[in-house]
């Protein structure tokens, strides 16, 4: 997590973005579940506890670009999400015949698929760049992770 937060520092420093000097525990961030899941745990953490990468992360995620075909098919394949809440009092579901009404229309949902879409590229591009920054970073003997596969005990289980 240190380690994340000073190359998100020289990052942001690097693209001119301002960061906070220190964050008191009580406005930490704290994350959905969902979030951890999807982002993986040292990544979340970084990111709970770090306004650098939280930052950095928000740059990155604003200069995603979703093209209006990416939307439209990720609409037209996941029905199922998109069900009115009447549809899914009635147990309707996409795959058995649900009707044109049964679906929120495309124009309802269409900011939401995109603000999601983007959001997803974002978290790509971070952990595209956490990699890239971190490939040139040399850990101290006795200081590495014991996750990184550069480690001697990389297996190793806590």
């Amino acid at each position: 997590m240190i380690v994340t937060d000073e190359l998100a520092r020289r990052a942001c420093a690097d693209r001119g973005l301002k960061v906070p000097e220190e964050i008191s525990p009580a406005k930490a961030l704290t994350l959905a579940e969902s979030d951890v899941a999807d982002l993986g745990s040292i990544v979340a953490a970084a990111l709970a506890h770090s306004p650098a990468a939280r930052i950095l992360l928000a740059a990155l995620e604003s200069e995603q670009t979703v093209p209006e075909t990416a939307v439209r098919d990720y609409y037209d394949r996941n029905q199922d999400r998109f069900l009115t809440p009447d549809a899914l009092r009635r147990g309707v579901t996409p795959f058995d015949g649900a009707a044109p009404e049964d679906v929120r229309p495309y124009e309802e949902v269409r900011e939401a698929i995109s603000g999601e879409l983007r959001r997803a590229a974002g978290h790509q591009a971070f952990f595209g760049w956490l990699d890239q920054a971190r490939a040139d970073v040399t850990y101290s003997h006795g200081h590495e992770h014991p996750g990184d596969p550069s480690h001697p005990d990389h297996e190793h289980r806590h």
